[in-house]
């Protein structure tokens, strides 16, 4: 009998630890200025996953509004405009972040990135290559 109490009392004790805060969608969900301030990009549920289009520039490119991914390295997708591109893909909840992958058009590379919600409301934009990493802050539009 008093074996089971103890394992109660132990069982009882485990329901009082608080679990992970587990990212929220809706936290980053939405319009983000990127730290260049050239573009909007929009934030968005994509099935169980995360992901972002560019959905304005603020600076209009070189190109002008039709640039194409020309510094794809995959050719056939060189003829795409940037404008409405998915680069944020496949963000999935990792404790309170999103990990996934982030297309840069500007260089036609991909990072293993996180994003989280910093505590002054701006999204952290975080890419990985090897150990080498680059952190934003974005502004909610």
């Amino acid at each position: 009998m008093r074996k089971k109490i103890l394992i109660l009392s132990a069982l009882m004790s485990l329901s009082s630890i608080p679990a992970p805060a587990l990212a929220a969608p809706d936290a980053i969900n939405g319009q983000w200025i990127t730290a260049d301030k050239d573009a909007i990009v929009t934030i968005r549920k994509c099935g169980n996953n995360l992901c972002g289009r560019i959905t304005k520039f603020l600076i209009i490119p070189p190109n002008g509004v039709g640039q194409k991914d020309s510094k794809n390295p995959n050719k056939s997708l060189r003829n795409r405009t940037i404008l409405g591109l998915d680069f944020i893909t496949g963000f999935k909840a990792d404790g309170n972040k999103w990990k996934g992958r982030i297309y840069d058009p500007k260089s036609g590379k991909t990072y293993k990135s996180a994003l989280y919600k910093a505590k002054d409301g701006r999204l952290v934009v975080k890419g990985c290559v090897l150990f080498i990493c680059q952190t934003q802050h974005w502004t909610a539009q």
